[in-house]
């Protein structure tokens, strides 16, 4: 993941310009889970994440207009509450799952079944504003 951030970072590296770059996994145990395409996968993410706790990880890589980068890699515990079939089902039937990497959206419908949350909530959402601000900061986009 961080290795992908970099060469996201470098294929869009333009000199003269900041360029920030990111990329997000969904593990839980030793698995991946997909962006879910399809339903199918979708369920199994749920299936999968239900009654347990799984890993939200992004590397953000930022390359400044001379050249320097700064990196950082957030990590997120997101807890589910156990799912029943039928909450499974209404969740699929919304159609947030699409697209999502784990098959669900904490911004969503799924945050009413999330029992846990530790660390970033934004990295969960998608990019880790706190941490991508200190990049910013450090590589002298922001004000102090």
């Amino acid at each position: 993941m961080q290795r992908l951030a970099r060469v996201k970072a470098d294929a869009a590296a333009t000199p003269g310009a900041y360029v920030l770059a990111a990329d997000t996994v969904v593990a839980c145990g030793r698995r991946i889970l997909p962006k879910a395409e399809t339903e199918a996968q979708a369920r199994s993410c749920l299936a999968l994440l239900s009654g347990r706790r799984h890993r939200v990880l992004t590397a953000v890589v930022l390359v400044a207009p001379d050249g320097r980068r700064a990196e950082r890699l957030a990590e997120s515990v997101v807890g589910f509450a156990r799912l029943t079939e039928a909450q499974i089902r209404a969740y699929l039937d919304s159609g947030e799952w699409r697209g999502k990497a784990g098959g669900y959206a904490i911004q969503g419908r799924a945050a009413a079944h999330i029992r846990f949350l530790s660390g970033s909530y934004s990295n969960v959402v998608g990019l880790p504003l706190f941490e991508t601000a200190s990049l910013l900061r450090g590589l002298g986009y922001l004000e102090p």
